[in-house]
This record gives structure tokens, C-alpha cells and sequence, in this order.
């Protein structure tokens, strides 16, 4: 197999120095926080303090099931140099995403052999607005986007031929030598697996590909075999671990809850956003009933058509030359991921939105697929191809450019000035230690009184969507504890909550006294 030539790794490199830069630039306060950054980070803290991978956030203090450990074991390998995870995140996530460039221009060379075509799709991912943004917040996908493409090199090594094919002694092309590059993808896979659980997809499409690409049941079900012998040992060890500490395998129940309309309109959104990145053009248009919908539409259908005719042809003529294999594993790999998030939004978790981040790991298989079909276009038609590429090149460029400039004005989420200077939160902090505090924000609560906090009664768990015993006997003890002098209540941005979420607070908070107000924020405690 030849290598790509010395110039281009060269390059390369210089685009993976300048993504790391760009992110260090970009976020001077810090990595952007959730409620879910805040867990990684917890988690991370509680395993440089040799207690486990425990939701240090909360006071309950259990061990973490619902997050895999992927990230917040990143962020802990970091800590062992005396750097706080909170600190490493920005660290870790400027790393992976001059990585990530990198990796994606060596997939970019390997599916189309061609080196302008590997630069062109790291320089894609180097200037794309939406995918920078998800490498500027303190979560799991970058890790995982970087897990999810070094399997997909592993596996094309894998998959790539000698040259001039080697052939059978049934006249078919002889693929998948070298079992070590196998088991090292699904090693590759198994830790996307354990940095989120939608690693499964990843999983589930390279079972397909090698169903698909053997020509003989025989090595379809060795493959196979040897593929799960490396993935199965780390998936497993993981839940044991989730069942033996909290008998429960990833902390998800089979409960049926349909998609939103809100949802659809929100994955909708981010999908219009990354397609158009010109906010004022993407505004106007957006108000054409059904323009983005269809236009959504009619790129998975083109990209489902060309995945299912791939695979038809490599499954029935197995004498064919191979298919690009990095190309089809990446559209594969696409469906695969919705398939999951639609399963995991429809019967696991229904708090699962259609966020940014969500589809993100899609907006990477997109963006491989556009590069391999400008290649195919260059082919036919240079004019055309020059000018398409230059009118996307324009676009990312201009998104870039405005996510620059908002990133810079300061953090996002819990990092933002609405929560550094919260002087609710500097009344949280002079509260005697061992004060406990129940609250709506118990995230940011920990991040900035280095206290655990207690949740609230709810009357739904946002999980599965169902009703939440014991509400009233939770509100009963909360107003009990908290006039009892040893803890309060802190409700943040109350007038922006739901009618039903100022519903919840009207009933915890009557009765106690009002000694914090500010902001939209308000702290109660017993009465003095």
C-alpha cells in the first residue's frame, strides 16, 4: 500500500497545529459548560481522587452509569500532571480537534488517492462553523469523532487491497488481510463505545461492511468473530461493572415517548445552520414552508440510494473491484447513527434533542461524502466542481468567521458571565460548610461552591417521560430540611422556567422565607 506523499502529511500537520490554535483562541474563559460538561468533569475529579467514577455533582454521590467513562478518564489521565479537569478539558478538546483534522485528511487521501482531496476535507472540517463549535464545549464528541475516525483508517487499512489485486482461487478480489488491523478497529470502536453509547452504530456498520464485503460465509462469520473478540471484552467489562455497583447495565429503560414537533424543528434548525451558514440568507429562507425539510431529505435519499447500490454491488459480484471502502463505511455509518438517535429519542431517553452535538458525528460522514463526490465531479466536470467547491469554501468560511467572533465575547453556558458574576452564587458560598443545597442548577452549583447539590422533587423524569412517584412526600421533607436551618433552596432564572416548572417552585417554596433575591434568581431558607 503506498503512503501519502511527505508534502501532505506535512500540510496536514500545519491544519491540525492550526485547528488546536483556533480553539485555544477561541475560548480564552474556558471550554463552553452543560449540565452534562459538568458530569464529565465531576466524574473526572472523582476518579484523580481514587474514589471511582462517581457523580461527584450530586450529593447523592452514586456511581455514574448513565455517561461512559471515556471522556472523564481523558480529562482524569490529564489531571495526573496536577491539572484540574475543568482546566483540561480546553486541553484535551484544542488536541482532538487538530486531530480530528488530521485523521479526516488521511481518510480523505485514502478513499479518493488523491492528496488534494485529503486537504480539501480537513480544510472542510478545519473551517466549518459547527463542528468547530462542538469541539469549543467540554464534552464527549470530540473524543468520540476522533475515536469514530480512527476506526474508520484502521478499518480501510484493513479492507485496502495489494496492488494489482490479489485474486482467489474463485477469480474475487482478495480482501481483509492482516486480522491486527481488524481487532485494532474494533478495540478503536469499543472505546468509541465507552465515550457514548452511540458507538453501537459504529459497531453495528462495521458488522455490516464485513457481511457485506467477504464473498464467503466462511470469512464473513471469522471476521465477525475476531471483530467482536476485541470489541465484546471492554463493552462487557463496563456493564458488569454498572450491574454488580448499581444493577443497572447504562442506566436506560425501554419506555416509548414519539418524537416532539419542537424536536424535529430543532434538529431541522442545526441542520439548516450547518447547510447554511449565513445566518441573514438562512433566516429568509427558512421561511419558504418545507424548503429545508425537503432539501434534507433529498441529501440522505441521494446518499442512501449510492450506500445501498455500493453495497448490492459488492455483496452480488464479489469479483468487482472493491468499493472505496472509507466512503462506504462512512455513509453506512451515517444511517446507522440516526437509526440509533431515533431508537434512543423514541424508547431510551427523552430528554435526547437534536442538538448541535447530537449531529455532529453526522455533519463529519456528510462532509467525507461531499468530498468523495466533488472528487467524482472532477472527474466529469472540473468547471462545475471548481465552482461548487469555492461557493462551500465561501460559506464555512464566513460561518467560521461569525463563530469566531461570538465565542470570543466570552464563555458559553455555565461558563458565561450570567454565572461568573452570579451574586446568587456568592451567597451560596458563604453559607456555613455542610449547608445542604437543593436546587434547579445543581450543575453549576458544584461548579462554583465546590459543593454537591441535591435536585429537586419533579413530577417527570425527563428520562423516560413518565410520571415520577413521591412527589408530595419529596416536597414535604425539602421544607423540612430547609427549615430545619441545615439547608436551602436555590432557584435560578425563575421567570424563564415553563408554567409547569413555576408551578413545581410555587409549591416548594411556600412556606420558607425569601432571603435572596437578584437576577431572576432567588434563595430561600428558614426564616430568621
Amino acid at each position: 500500500m503506498t503512503k501519502p506523499p511527505l508534502a501532505s502529511i506535512l500540510t496536514l500537520g500545519l491544519l491540525a497545529v492550526s485547528g488546536t490554535f483556533l480553539i485555544l483562541y477561541a475560548t480564552p474563559q474556558g471550554m463552553g459548560l452543560s449540565d452534562d460538561s459538568i458530569a464529565y468533569i465531576a466524574g473526572a475529579r472523582s476518579l484523580l481522587a481514587g474514589q471511582g467514577y462517581r457523580e461527584a455533582w450530586l450529593a447523592s454521590n452514586q456511581p455514574v452509569t448513565h455517561f461512559p467513562p471515556g471522556f472523564s478518564s481523558a480529562l482524569a489521565l490529564v489531571g495526573l500532571s496536577g491539572l484540574d479537569p475543568l482546566r483540561g478539558a480546553r486541553f484535551v478538546n484544542s488536541l482532538l480537534f487538530g486531530a480530528n483534522v488530521f485523521l479526516l485528511g488521511l481518510i480523505g487521501w485514502r478513499m479518493t488517492q488523491s492528496q488534494a482531496a485529503g486537504i480539501a476535507l480537513a480544510v472542510l472540517f478545519l473551517v466549518n462553523g459547527s463542528l468547530f463549535r462542538v469541539h469549543t464545549t467540554a464534552m464527549s464528541e470530540p473524543l468520540y469523532i476522533f475515536f469514530t475516525l480512527a476506526a474508520i483508517l484502521s478499518f480501510s487499512q484493513y479492507f485496502t487491497p495489494p496492488s494489482p489485486f490479489r485474486r482467489g482461487d474463485g477469480g474475487e478480489v482478495v480482501r481483509g488481510e492482516g486480522m491486527g488491523w481488524l481487532i485494532f478497529t474494533a478495540i478503536l470502536t469499543a472505546f468509541a463505545y465507552l465515550t457514548r453509547y452511540a458507538g453501537l452504530a459504529l459497531l453495528a456498520a462495521f458488522l455490516i461492511s464485513l457481511f457485506i464485503l467477504y464473498p464467503t460465509w466462511r470469512k464473513r462469520l471469522t471476521s465477525i468473530g475476531f471483530f467482536l473478540a476485541g470489541f465484546l471484552p471492554f463493552a462487557l467489562a463496563w456493564s458488569i461493572r454498572n450491574r454488580l455497583l448499581a444493577d443497572t447495565a447504562t442506566n436506560r429503560t425501554i419506555v416509548y415517548h414519539p418524537i416532539t414537533a419542537e424536536n424535529i424543528e430543532t434538529g431541522i434548525s442545526n441542520f439548516a445552520a450547518f447547510l447554511l451558514p449565513v445566518d441573514e440568507w438562512r433566516r429568509a429562507l427558512i421561511q419558504i414552508p418545507n424548503l429545508f425539510p425537503v432539501v434534507i431529505s433529498m441529501i440522505f435519499l441521494a446518499l442512501l440510494i449510492w450506500t445501498a447500490r455500493t453495497g448490492w454491488k459488492a455483496f452480488f459480484q464479489p469479483s468487482a473491484e472493491p468499493p472505496d471502502v472509507p466512503a462506504f463505511i462512512s455513509a453506512l455509518y451515517v444511517f446507522g447513527y440516526l437509526a440509533s438517535i431515533l431508537s434512543s429519542m423514541t424508547l431510551f431517553d427523552a430528554s435526547t434533542k437534536f442538538q448541535l452535538r447530537i449531529l455532529a458525528p453526522v455533519y463529519v460522514g456528510l462532509l467525507t461524502m461531499l468530498v468523495y463526490f466533488g472528487v467524482w465531479l472532477w472527474r466529469k466536470q472540473k468547471h462545475s466542481a471548481v465552482l461548487i467547491g469555492l461557493i462551500i469554501f465561501s460559506f464555512s468560511i464566513y460561518g467560521m468567521n461569525d463563530a469566531l467572533t461570538q465565542l470570543r465575547k466570552g464563555g458559553q453556558g455555565y461558563a458565561s458571565f450570567q454565572w461568573f458574576d452570579s451574586e446568587a452564587m456568592k451567597f451560596l458560598q458563604t453559607l456555613p460548610e455542610g449547608t445542604r443545597i437543593y436546587s434547579n442548577e445543581t450543575a453549576p452549583v458544584y461548579l462554583y461552591t465546590s459543593r454537591p447539590g441535591y435536585v429537586l422533587p419533579d413530577l417527570v423524569d425527563p428520562v423516560t417521560g413518565l410520571p415520577r412517584g413521591g412527589f408530595e412526600e419529596g416536597v414535604v421533607n425539602l421544607k423540612v430540611d430547609v427549615l430545619s436551618g441545615e439547608a436551602v433552596l436555590a432557584l435560578f432564572n425563575v421567570g424563564s422556567q415553563s408554567e409547569d416548572s413555576q408551578s413545581v417552585y410555587q409549591n416548594l417554596t411556600d412556606g420558607l422565607y425569601l432571603a435572596f433575591e437578584a437576577q431572576g434568581d432567588k434563595i430561600y431558607t428558614a426564616f430568621p
